[in-house]
């Protein structure tokens, strides 16, 4: 029996993602399950990007409003929940859509994610309290003593991937790096993978634009709707917590709207050099409709032949 197909939508933040996935799923009569973390929670509409009411009308979504803040959720839980959304979705369809810029949401479902310890509440605390305390350069300096190899490799600017990568350190007595073996799952279904690619300074013009209409619709005022939970992993996110220091006196209001423009064209780079590390990326560009529906239906429909 030949194997339904999961085709992933990738790439950087404002490059066409949720247009082409929409227009994908129309095309297979299929539905969307959203790969991006920050989508899940209900409170947070304007500062992700969700898709439109219109758009969500048009396409079945999963994963959209799913969570609220206050829930713990995990990339462990969301591998578990995406498959069980696929397994039923595939006893309907053979084609099913996974869209998002969250490079390990997309991979622990496509290839699934190593076997780690959970966390532990108490240990998490004493590290996020340092963090707190001395500032993220006290967690740079705990990975390099504790995992050199994972060090020279990671972002070192995401405090909450170091809280973790010293969590495990800690808890197994040994290096985060050698218990990523990296070797991929078993899946019942074949993945095709399609990544949007545009130039860096129409990506960048494109998320400018996209922050002042974010600001317009009532980015503000969301944030300050969920200000009292800012201690809330999930609002240390570009386009929050920028607003938050806003809030704080930190910065005025100019300022923060600068900051978030040029953290979510950094955190678009971030993305990019993520993606491309993918060798099973097929790219093309967001105005390549055409050419990526072309190229999806011979490959569904050489390797079912397969």
């Amino acid at each position: 029996m030949n194997k339904p197909f999961l085709i992933v939508v990738a790439g950087p933040t404002a490059s066409g993602k949720t247009s082409l996935s929409i227009t994908l799923a129309r095309h297979f009569q299929t539905e969307i399950l959203s790969g991006d973390s920050r989508q899940f929670y209900r409170e947070l509409t304007i500062g992700t990007a969700k898709p439109t009411l219109q758009e969500l009308e048009l396409v079945k979504h999963h994963f959209i409003d799913s969570l609220t803040l206050d829930e713990d959720y995990n990339i462990s839980r969301f591998e578990m929940d995406a498959l069980a959304c696929l397994d039923q979705l595939f006893r309907k369809k053979k084609v099913a859509l996974l869209c998002g810029g969250s490079g390990l949401y997309l991979q622990a479902v496509c290839k699934g994610m190593d076997a780690l310890p959970e966390r532990d509440p108490v240990l998490r605390k004493q590290l996020e309290a340092e963090l707190e305390k001395e500032g993220i350069s006290i967690l740079q300096k705990r990975i390099q003593e504790l995992d050199p190899a994972y060090y020279a490799k990671s972002d070192l600017s995401n405090p909450h991937r170091l809280i973790r990568a010293i969590e495990v350190c800690l808890l197994t007595g040994k290096r985060y790096s050698e218990l990523r073996t990296g070797t991929a799952a078993n899946r019942n279904f074949n993945v095709l993978k399609i990544g949007l690619e545009i130039d860096r300074e129409l990506l960048y013009d494109r998320i400018n634009k996209r922050v002042d209409l974010m600001m317009i619709n009532g980015l503000e005022e969301e944030a300050r709707s969920v200000f009292h939970q800012r201690h809330l992993n999930a609002l240390n996110t570009v386009g929050y917590k920028e607003i938050f220091d806003f809030f704080d006196g930190k910065t005025d209001r100019d300022t923060a709207i600068a900051m978030i423009k040029q953290n979510t064209r950094n955190y678009a780079k971030r993305q990019l050099t993520w993606f491309k590390r993918d060798p099973d990326i097929h790219w093309f560009p967001p105005s390549g409709e055409n050419d990526i529906i072309r190229f999806l239906e011979q490959k569904l429909q050489v390797d079912s032949n397969e």
